[in-house]
């Protein structure tokens, strides 16, 4: 089967303009049709690329033929010899980590963005050619992707290959003139390349990020020194003044990130912003198993024009949420209080989501698609996010597998081998029927309570029997995040909302203060009891005031003026943190060890 053939050139940087070639040897003697997807792996949401397509031409033998626009991402050429050629302009000035993006300074795009797929070749090889820039600024870029080269020098525009369209659109391009750094992990070369102005440790950033793959890697082998599942990795960074975020792909992944996550040079402390950098790849490099490789069957194959339904997303993005900071502290990249720590921000940021009590992790999951990546003003009230209380599902879940013997390393290594090495899609209930087989038969209340239920979750006596103390406090300010016994003063009444600076309400919580007084979100408070409102001052009402307090707010709806009385309610506890119990029986105390202290995944 010949090959489809796809050539990328920055047409114009300063426009931010991509033309990318399709060339099919054969076309439908009916017309050959293309299609643009309207989602990307790991991403669920319809984020519809063909909205970005510029233009769009068809020529075939150096002559004009005619395409037609049959759907929002589907083109029709008129039947002709081939070879046929596609050739669409698509304006890529999306700074994420999703789409695509084009300046004179830099230049990255995700396939499923950028790539038509000719229906009836799916399975056809694919040949790309990535064509060096023309502009000037562009004469200092390289190329960072993990496609197999094809002719291309290493780090070389040209040509590469894939197997098919699904890898072709799995490996990401960065071009750039970007810094370069490697290490070594299971066996495997693992490439860092950073796009931007950014001065870090180069060599502290290898150090950490080859301990926390070394011990991904023996999670899943399970034993020390086990061996990656490719042969090459390659972590595409770009730093940015604000940013964050990640996407994972088959031997790859693109990070966003501040420029102030990345480690300082000649410090020696893992600092909040690095600690989360860490935390973001290592997130990206566990879907190299769990979710890439073990995937739901729903996902296999991608259909990629319309939502794939899973009430998974709570395991594959929920046990990959509390893995990722656990490989931290598991790998000695940072120790056991910290990793409290981060433990006590999740449990906080779920106890501050009413829509826990509304909606489960399952139906968080399958609502992915209209509801995570589509936040308003309501949605702590009517939801809850499937990566937060899938972490805590997965504590609870790794902390009952412990107290019968088994663990969620040990769940995870048997879907790694059942699953990831057979390739095989994971049904509906597999994780729930391989825990039953793990833990008991009676866990299956465990799942219709808290994955298909919305009961609380018993973290307190669970993190007691492994040797840990759980507190729960109000709030101490806005800036209080949990995780910590705190400092100062906690709030004494609560408002039942949040704000910004500018005193604009962005969340009123059901039930609470400001819900009962009838203000909503997006009222801009100017006035509280005769004085012009500010942040500072809702603050200070927060933590001085005292429940029962009538408290009497002008604001503006719109553009109209509003009157309310607020009655202050009680301060919630609803901020967590950890610590080791120190009197904790030995049995406890063991538990607690093989749980946090010893790497219980490389235990024989």
């Amino acid at each position: 089967m010949p090959p489809v053939r796809y050539r990328i050139a920055s047409r114009d940087p300063h426009a931010h303009l991509f033309t990318v070639d399709c060339t099919v040897e054969e076309p439908s003697p009916d017309g050959q049709r293309f299609v643009l997807p309207s989602w990307v792996p790991g991403s669920y949401l319809i984020r519809e690329f063909a909205r970005h397509v510029v233009a769009a031409r068809a020529s075939a033998a150096g002559k004009p033929v005619r395409l037609e626009k049959l759907a929002k991402d589907t083109w029709q050429a008129a039947p002709c010899r081939g070879p046929l050629t596609v050739t669409i302009d698509v304006y890529a000035f999306d700074l994420s980590v999703r789409t695509a993006y084009l300046d004179a300074n830099r230049g990255y795009f995700n396939g499923a963005s950028v790539f038509l797929q000719p229906e009836g070749r799916t399975d056809s090889p694919c040949q790309l050619e990535i064509a060096p820039p023309a502009h000037a600024e562009g004469a200092r870029w390289r190329v960072a992707t993990t496609l197999a080269r094809d002719g291309a020098p290493a780090w070389g525009f040209g040509r590469q290959r894939a197997s098919g369209y699904d890898e072709l659109i799995d490996h990401p391009v960065e071009m750039a003139d970007f810094q370069h750094l490697a290490f070594e992990a299971g066996g495997a070369t693992h490439d860092v390349t950073v796009s931007g102005r950014a001065r870090f440790d180069h060599q502290r950033l290898a150090r950490d990020l080859a301990r926390v793959c070394q011990w991904q890697c023996d999670l899943f082998g399970g034993g020390p020194l086990s061996r990656a599942p490719f042969d090459r990795y390659l972590f595409q960074v770009t730093a940015v003044g604000e940013g964050y975020g990640g996407l994972e792909h088959r031997t790859s992944t693109s990070l966003l990130c501040s420029r102030r996550d990345l480690p300082a040079p000649g410090v020696e402390r893992v600092s909040d912003e690095y600690r989360n950098f860490l935390g973001l790849a290592s997130h990206e490099y566990f879907h190299l198993w769990n979710v890439k490789r073990i995937r739901p069957a729903g996902f296999s194959p991608y259909d990629l024009a319309r939502e794939a339904y899973t009430r998974q997303l709570w395991a594959f993005e929920g046990i990959t949420s509390y893995y990722d900071d656990l490989a931290l502290l598991r790998s000695g990249v940072i120790g056991e209080e910290s990793w409290l720590e981060l433990a006590g921000r999740t449990m906080t940021s779920v106890l501050r989501t009413p829509g826990r009590r509304v909606q489960s992790v399952a139906d968080a999951s399958f609502d992915a698609w209209i509801k995570y990546y589509r936040p308003d003003e309501n949605s702590p009230n009517a939801g809850v996010s499937y990566y937060a209380k899938g972490a805590l599902v997965a504590m609870a879940l790794d902390l009952t597998l412990r107290e019968r013997g088994s663990s969620l390393d040990q769940l995870l290594r048997t879907l790694w081998q059942r699953h990831g090495v057979a390739g095989s899609g994971v049904p509906e209930d597999g994780i729930r029927r391989l825990a039953l087989d793990l833990g008991g038969g009676d866990l299956g209340a465990f799942f219709d309570a808290y994955v298909d239920g919305t009961e609380e979750l018993p973290l307190e006596s669970l993190l007691r029997g492994h040797g840990v103390a759980l507190a729960l406090r109000p709030g101490k300010g806005p800036k209080d995040r949990g995780g910590k016994r705190g400092e100062g003063e906690a709030n004494r009444a609560s408002l039942g909302a949040t704000w910004s600076r500018e005193a604009r309400l962005q969340h009123v919580f059901s039930g609470g203060a400001a819900e009962r007084a009838g203000l909503a979100a997006g009222d801009v408070l100017v006035a509280i009891d005769g004085v012009r409102a500010t942040a500072e001052r809702l603050d200070a009402l927060a933590a001085d005031g005292n429940p029962g307090e009538r408290v009497a707010i002008h604001a503006f709806r719109r553009d109209e003026l509003i009157e309310a009385t607020l009655v202050l309610g009680d301060a919630p506890p609803d901020t967590a943190w950890l610590a080791p119990d120190e009197s904790a029986s030995p049995q406890a105390l063991a538990r607690r060890q093989a749980w946090l202290g010893d790497d219980a995944a490389v235990r024989p």
